[in-house]
């Protein structure tokens, strides 16, 4: 096996390398209101899992663009509130769109054929095309240095208050996701994306 120090390479040498093998990533397609003039901001993040049940928390890494906090970072700190939507393969195309670098007056949402619906605990609007959303609040901000010292990254913790699942993907009496019809796309490397494939089942051994 080749063995490779992190400290030898470059940041961008690191990220093709954690990217390219901690696959496949989910993908958050996060909703904030603008802290400039109140638009609706919207972008995909593959920084992305869950981290808690109890309490419900999911997290999102948002890199720094020359040391410049991110719209939807900065949304979401100061005004304590998000939507995040899972990416599946009928919105992708458009979820896509809306990683083009815009001012934080303007709403990536424009450049899609998206639409908007009001959310029921928070006062972001959220994504109507998407079959399972979670409203969600901040529950911690830890801005990420590197070792300069630098903040390159606003790593977000935040408490889902509230659920939204399509009739198609859900069974409300088992409280259980059909992962096979939601069709969900996760992230890769470079440009590229993935479906699930075939699925496989495991015995558990132990309990």
């Amino acid at each position: 096996m080749f063995k490779i120090y992190p400290d030898d390479l470059s940041t961008i040498e690191n990220y093709k390398l954690m990217s390219g093998s901690v696959i496949p990533r989910p993908i958050a397609f996060v909703t904030t209101l603008s802290t400039v003039n109140g638009v609706v901001n919207a972008a995909p993040f593959s920084y992305f899992n869950a981290v808690s049940s109890d309490p419900p928390l999911l997290s999102i890494s948002i890199g720094r663009n020359q040391s410049q906090m991110k719209d939807t970072a900065r949304n979401a700190i100061e005004n304590k509130e998000l939507v995040i939507h899972i990416c599946d393969e009928q919105i992708i195309g458009d979820v896509d769109k809306t990683g083009a670098p815009l001012e934080a007056d303007q709403s990536e949402l424009a450049l899609t054929n998206l639409s908007t619906i009001q959310s029921d605990r928070v006062s972001v609007p959220s994504i109507k095309e998407a079959r399972i959303r979670y409203e969600c609040k901040l529950h911690q901000h830890l801005p990420i240095k590197n070792d300069q010292g630098e903040i390159v990254m606003d790593f977000l913790l935040v408490r889902i208050v509230c659920y939204h699942f399509s009739e198609e993907v859900f069974d409300p009496e088992k409280k259980y996701i059909f992962s096979e019809k939601l069709q969900p796309v996760s992230r890769l490397a470079g440009n590229n994306y993935a479906s699930i494939g075939e699925s496989f089942t495991v015995e558990k051994r132990f309990k």
